[in-house]
């Protein structure tokens, strides 16, 4: 039986992918960054900012992990005000990545936050394949996957490592996403490597846009390779930032391309193919 895909977005959408130095365990002050990166992707005409894995923080799993009560980050917290001012202000969503610590169990998240056109955290994402290293620092996988929805499009969101498993991408195409978006900590060596094959073949895979937002510098045991990039869903890369400065890229996400893409390689509606597993979905608009 196939599974149902998605009506395709009736208009363009333009994405902006940023990646920044960041002060590691600052959250207000890589709040700040952010909030200026949105503004930035805003004056580009961009509808969405997608940030790095643990953007507010640095990947500082082992401080983290020492103080949760200082360096998690909670649906209300103050430190959050100025980005939800920016995006309130411009009328920009933004996804970025954060930890944070379940209310009734105290487990640490890796995770991404949508804030919407507004302001309003809309989505939180928690990392469903944390690495072995996450969950000896003390860290634990998500339990579901999370759509967003803006201006008609379906965005599914990663976090890094999700981005390896290939079922991982299929699952938001099934739920009928138009492009998967990634914050991750790719980094030099083998990290360097792996960016640049797994998301043109997850794009491949599933016919849809990847964006990836990934690190620079130094931050907590690694040193991001850059490299920030959209692919489209062709898997041809679209626009592809330095591999250590700062850079913010905006792309505009064509109706047609993915619709021709899909003609073409009608991957998403075999016969076979089982339905997603359950996801959340939130609106940015």
């Amino acid at each position: 039986m196939s599974i149902p895909v998605h009506a395709l977005p009736a208009s363009s959408l333009c994405v902006a992918v940023a990646q920044a130095p960041l002060v590691p365990l600052d959250i207000a002050a890589n709040a700040a960054t952010a909030a200026g990166l949105v503004r930035r992707a805003a004056e580009r005409g961009a509808r969405l900012l997608l940030l790095s894995e643990l953007f507010l923080t640095g990947y500082e799993t082992t401080g983290i992990a020492a103080d949760p009560d200082t360096l998690t980050v909670a649906p209300d917290d103050p430190r959050l005000a100025p980005l939800a001012e920016a995006c309130a202000e411009t009328g920009t969503a933004v996804v970025v990545g954060a930890p944070v610590r379940d209310e009734e169990t105290g487990a640490l998240h890796i995770a991404a936050l949508a804030l919407d056109s507004t302001g309003r955290l809309a989505a939180v994402y928690r990392k469903q394949f944390a690495t072995p290293n996450e969950r000896a620092a003390g860290f634990s996988a998500g339990s579901g996957g999370c759509t967003l929805e803006l201006d008609g499009w379906r965005l599914g969101l990663g976090v890094c490592w999700d981005s390896g498993f290939p079922e991982h991408a299929r699952a938001a195409a099934l739920d009928g996403a138009h492009a998967y978006l990634v914050g991750a900590l790719f980094g030099t060596g083998p990290g360097a490597h792996q960016r640049r094959t797994v998301f043109p073949a997850r794009a491949l895979d599933n016919t849809l846009y990847v964006l990836l937002a990934n690190h620079i510098g130094r931050s907590g045991p690694y040193t991001g390779c850059g490299g920030s990039a959209v692919w489209g869903p062709d898997g041809y890369l679209l626009s592809e930032a330095a591999e250590d400065a700062p850079e913010l890229l905006t792309v505009v996400l064509d109706p047609a391309v993915l619709a021709r893409a899909r003609t073409e390689d009608p991957v998403l509606v075999q016969p076979g193919l089982t339905a997603a597993p359950a996801r959340t979905t939130a609106t940015l608009a």
